[in-house]
């Protein structure tokens, strides 16, 4: 077994290597271009499919890579080094796939479809979020219609990350239109079920690159691409501690790329004053001792919930204390690559503050500020607080 172990560790660090080696050739080259044309980073996708990593979450049994969460964590952090926007894209896929996996191994549909996602190397995206709801994704306004075997839905998104770029999209939506707003299903829709018309654009400080627009989303389908798991399990067991450890994985990514900037910023000035230690060396003490706490956060969280993935325990998903600690990654991570990427800028200094610098940080400080906003910390800490009040003392 031990060696069994060994072998899967080489494989997995080989292929680390691999998305390492494309992040410098490839996805770094171009991430500037990325942010400043706000566009999608085809050749970063495209560079991501050539290693089958859109289906690295698949189980071997359906042709995936079979990757283990806490190694879609790791991949999500090395991304993360190169490109906010391609790290935060397979990220955000991740999540919908391990919604697949975790829910729908049951179903021959949805196991035929990971079958094609892994051969097609297929790119899923999400619509949770909804006009008059906001950010809450406990509870819809549209609902699913069902005629026969057929369903039709239509959604009005104010964000579908990278939609147009997608080739499916999963959806959450009313049960029925009898249903109340929390009885949700989650629902796969193929770019031939579907269409997008615009409502907003996507123009912002950072992770211009995702892409993420607002739509209507017009679709209908077989009911086979409903998930037979109700959404507000799908959501604790795995689109909320995925979406919190990956997300959390990549800002560390982007926060370690500006430690090594600023980190390369201070060699420099020691070459050119060997006999006079830069003061900025203590400043990159310091921030580093704030990337070493993020970074034992993540790992600490990540290392829960694979334990609790292999323990296969249903009820340790809806426990209020698992709960609130995930929330809280996203909290604590969210705050601290601020902190980090802010002290890499004061270590830099001017050249980090200019667009036209090799040691610039402005894409770093922009991606860090949006991370706070993607499920708004304050909604989470709303979240948080009312668990703590219901949580038994102990």
């Amino acid at each position: 077994m031990n060696m069994h172990s060994n072998e899967r560790d080489t494989e997995f660090a080989a292929l680390l290597a691999k998305v390492h080696a494309m992040g410098r050739d490839i996805i770094a080259p171009l991430a500037a271009e990325v942010d400043r044309d706000a566009r999608f980073p085809r050749e970063g996708m495209q560079a991501l499919r050539s290693l089958k990593l859109l289906g690295a979450y698949v189980p071997t049994e359906l042709g995936g890579l079979g990757l283990t969460l806490l190694q879609i964590a790791k991949i999500s952090e090395v991304l993360g080094h190169y490109c906010g926007s391609t790290a935060m894209i397979f990220a955000m896929h991740q999540i919908q796939v391990a919604c697949l996996v975790h829910h729908g191994m049951s179903s021959d549909y949805m196991r035929a479809y990971m079958r094609q996602l892994v051969t097609e190397q297929r790119l899923v995206a999400s619509a949770t979020t909804e006009i008059g709801k906001g950010g809450d994704l406990r509870s819809s306004i549209c609902a699913i219609e069902i005629e026969g075997d057929t369903f039709s839905l239509t959604k009005k998104a104010p964000v579908i990350s990278y939609g147009v770029d997608a080739d499916d999209i999963m959806v959450t939506a009313r049960r029925s239109a009898n249903a109340p707003a929390s009885d949700q299903v989650h629902v796969l829709v193929h770019k031939s079920d579907y269409t997008l018309e615009p409502i907003s654009g996507w123009d912002t400080l950072g992770f211009r690159g995702t892409c993420s627009a607002g739509f209507i989303l017009m679709c209908q389908g077989n009911v086979n691409q409903i998930l037979p798991t109700p959404f507000s399990e799908i959501l604790g067991h795995s689109m909320h501690p995925t979406a919190h450890i990956t997300w959390a994985s990549l800002w560390l990514g982007i926060a370690s790329d500006a430690m090594n900037i600023a980190r390369s910023f201070v060699r420099n000035e020691a070459r050119r004053n060997p006999n006079t230690p830069p003061i900025s060396s203590l400043r990159l003490g310091e921030a580093d001792a704030v990337l070493q706490t993020m970074r034992n956060d993540i790992h600490a969280a990540a290392h829960e919930y694979q334990a609790l993935l292999d323990g296969d325990d249903a009820d340790a998903f809806s426990n209020f204390g698992f709960v609130i600690r995930t929330n809280n990654l996203k909290l604590n991570a969210s705050r601290l690559i601020v902190d980090v990427v802010g002290r890499a800028m004061l270590i830099v200094g001017i050249s980090g503050y200019r667009n036209d610098s090799k040691f610039s940080l402005c894409r770093h400080l922009r991606d860090a500020y949006g991370t706070g906003l993607m499920v708004n910390n304050d909604r989470i800490l709303n979240h948080n607080s009312t668990l703590l009040l219901m949580q038994r003392e102990g």
